[in-house]
């Protein structure tokens, strides 16, 4: 195995690593904050957020094992910066919706966050249509937590 191939498969985990841990750092639905909110009526039950997102790092983490494994590098390097993108605008999410309380802005990112998720979808499908149907959840999650995001900023 190539030194590249070992270098982008851990960059991935790392990536992943770090929104899992970001994202743990900011989000925080238990404070009077969050509750106090008038959540939009669609909003999925709590149990659903913990089973999706320890799936979703997972699959983010073994997809990234596997574009670097199978595709060019190329396409792992893009698959690479997709995924910082994406990252970077959830954690950005995170923050500016449980921090500062800026939802605007939050949904913004969210939505950024689904947008550079699409890409990844495409060189998935390159790699393998099992990983692609393995993301597909991922991908749904995000447009949906970006209009659930709208939703929280329309109503408060």
């Amino acid at each position: 195995m190539s030194a590249f191939r070992i270098t982008a498969s851990s960059l991935g985990i790392l990536l992943v690593v770090i929104y899992a841990l970001g994202s743990g750092l900011w989000v925080s639905t238990g404070d009077g904050w969050y509750r106090s909110l008038n959540a939009p009526s669609w909003q999925p039950p709590d149990w659903i957020f913990g089973v999706i997102w320890p799936y979703n790092f997972i699959v983010l983490g073994i997809s990234s094992v596997i574009v670097s494994q199978r595709l060019s590098k190329f396409t792992s390097v893009l698959w690479l910066a997709c995924l910082a993108m994406s990252v970077v605008c959830a954690l950005v999410w995170a923050y500016q919706f449980y921090r500062p309380h800026n939802l605007g802005v939050a949904s913004i990112a969210l939505a950024g966050a689904a947008a550079f998720t699409t890409p990844l979808l495409v060189i998935a499908y390159k790699a393998s249509w099992p990983l692609l149907i393995a993301l597909i959840p991922y991908q749904f999650w995000l447009v949906t937590a970006a209009f659930l995001s709208w939703g929280y900023q329309k109503r408060n």
